[in-house]
């Protein structure tokens, strides 16, 4: 009774004055606690609320490279209550990328976090899975499915057909307005950044399904008034998939920054959350669809029965009666069958990674290869000597790895232009990182655009020159493309394949050049570098 009293004898001043000292007081402990922390790093100033926060634009890119050009190769950021230390000196990555599998100590990518839940990422997969027997489980199978030497040759006998596919759709489109006495010169402006973008997506469904999803033709029907009509697509809307892929990696960033207060809140914001967690439902659902088809087609065949050798199937079989495999899988030590949601976890990261990281790959390429005429000679004669232009192209693994020099030109390619922004490790135990010591629980964040543009690795950083890696040594950390450690991309070997193939084909059989040699290569940043588009010129070469 006493404090209802007193509570209404208050006045609104009292109460001002109250909200004033405690607001303060926080503030106070707030900056003690910032400023007596152990280990210090340079870095920017975190607020109270918000810490660094109010630095975030959604664009991490420029974000990580003025703090790098004002802090150094090493600094430290605070954001939704975690210290986050970034690197960006090569020599620094010795450790994380040197771990083992009985050293587990960089091993995890994120910690618990709400925004990767709500998205339906979290835990499930690869890329973002914070549980590591469940990551360790998922990463085995990975493995198995698409690092055995094998899977290498099948994989160019798919490139084959795709591309010869391709082809046909750029000539059908060039000769639409072309007469009888003109098809054989034929020449065709094409957005290539697009027209990757959908083969790398019927690229990723082949390996992971055994099916075609047709992007291809798909985006070939937008632009023909001649369609193609195909009724076994796994996908039926591809075109919104892979838009789909795109926004995750433009706007998953708003889930890992911002608490869900101010990214359901913010106005310029809120929007294209909401728009992402509806290409997440949709995407979520396309994929449930394919598990379902496949294990009823599956269920409905006798035991013993020869199945399909696609990476679905084999996830859906695995540890059952029908698992041919001698090596089994276990989580938590338990030989047992996935689930339909691991299932989904993996289709969406093997989506995910091997859908737009290709595609801007070979973008850069295309677009850095045209503006050197002297890099694409030297190229051109190198493909010309082991696919030589007069015999039919049918691409061999084995003739793929001699090519050097074009090895050389995608890596510096990926050096310059890489698609990843940031990688990220997150440690549970105290570690030491470049003489310095980090608490448990903390965010390493790999500034991958300083590593591969740090002046004291690479001379001349902004200048495309492929000779870096033309039988030169480097330091093993000063390229980052495939991440490094226990984390290094599973399908490392099946991209630098694409690309190598790509590159044979469509310089080899075409004569490429920019439509704007003077544009600047058009890139769009959130959590990954996506090539928004680049105009080219081909024609058959003589």
């Amino acid at each position: 009774m006493a404090i209802y009293h007193i509570f209404f004898a208050l006045k609104f001043t009292d109460y001002l004055i109250f909200i004033v000292l405690s607001v303060l007081t926080y503030v106070s402990q707030y900056y003690y606690k910032y400023f007596t922390r152990p280990n210090k790093l340079p870095g920017p100033l975190p607020l109270p609320f918000i810490e660094c926060g109010y630095l975030f634009t959604g664009n991490n890119k420029k974000l990580l490279t003025s703090l790098h050009k004002k802090y150094g190769d090493i600094f430290e950021i605070y954001i939704r209550g975690m210290r986050r230390i970034v690197i960006s000196r090569p020599e620094y990555l010795e450790k994380i990328f040197n771990s083992s599998s009985n050293d587990t100590t960089f091993i995890q990518r994120f910690p618990y976090l709400e925004g990767l839940d709500e998205l339906g990422w979290l835990g499930k997969g690869l890329k973002a899975n914070h549980n590591i027997k469940s990551w360790r489980f998922n990463r085995q199978f990975f493995d198995q499915a698409i690092l055995s030497p094998s899977f290498n040759y099948e994989a160019v006998e798919w490139i084959n057909n795709l591309v010869q596919e391709l082809e046909g759709y750029w000539k059908s489109l060039a000769n639409l307005n072309l007469s009888q006495d003109d098809k054989n010169e034929w020449s065709l402006e094409i957005d290539i950044a697009k027209w990757i973008h959908r083969f790398t997506c019927d690229m990723v469904s082949i390996v992971i399904t055994g099916e075609r999803c047709y992007s291809m033709t798909s985006y070939y029907n937008i632009h023909s008034t001649l369609k193609v009509t195909r009724s076994d697509t796994v996908i039926e809307d591809s075109e919104r998939f892979i838009q789909g892929i795109n926004e995750f990696f433009l706007k998953a960033i708003y889930f890992t920054y911002l608490g869900p207060f101010l990214r359901n809140n913010l106005p310029f914001i809120k929007d294209k959350v909401k728009t992402l967690l509806g290409y997440m439902d949709f995407m979520f659902e396309t994929l449930d669809k394919i598990i379902k088809k496949r294990r009823r087609e599956i269920e409905e065949m006798p035991i013993g029965a020869k199945l399909r050798s696609d990476m679905l199937t084999s996830l859906i079989v695995t540890n059952t009666e029908r698992d041919m495999n001698s090596v089994k899988i276990s989580k938590d030590n338990i030989f047992r069958p996935m689930t339909d949601i691991e299932i989904r976890g993996n289709l969406l990261d093997a989506f995910l990674g091997g859908v737009n990281s290709t595609a801007n790959a070979f973008t850069a390429i295309v677009y850095y290869v045209c503006r050197s005429p002297e890099i694409k000679q030297k190229m051109l004669a190198e493909i010309d000597s082991i696919f030589p232009p007069n015999n039919s192209l049918h691409l061999k693994y084995d003739d793929l790895l001699k090519l050097e020099y074009c090895t050389a030109v995608l890596y510096e390619s990926a050096r310059i232009s890489p698609n990843t922004i940031e990688q990220v490790r997150y440690v549970e135990t105290p570690c030491e990182i470049a003489g310095h010591q980090c608490e448990a629980k903390t965010m390493i964040i790999i500034n991958v655009n300083g590593i591969h543009r740090h002046k004291d690795h690479w001379p001349n950083p902004g200048i495309f020159d492929p000779d870096r890696f033309y039988k030169k040594e480097r330091h093993k950390c000063s390229l980052v493309t495939f991440g490094g450690g226990l984390r290094i991309c599973p399908g490392r070997k099946l991209s630098l394949t694409e690309l190598l193939s790509l590159m044979v084909i469509v310089f080899g059989k075409y004569d490429v050049e920019l439509v704007d040699k003077g544009a600047p290569l058009e890139v769009e940043s959130g959590g990954l570098n996506i090539h928004k588009g680049l105009p080219i010129r081909i024609k058959p070469r003589k």
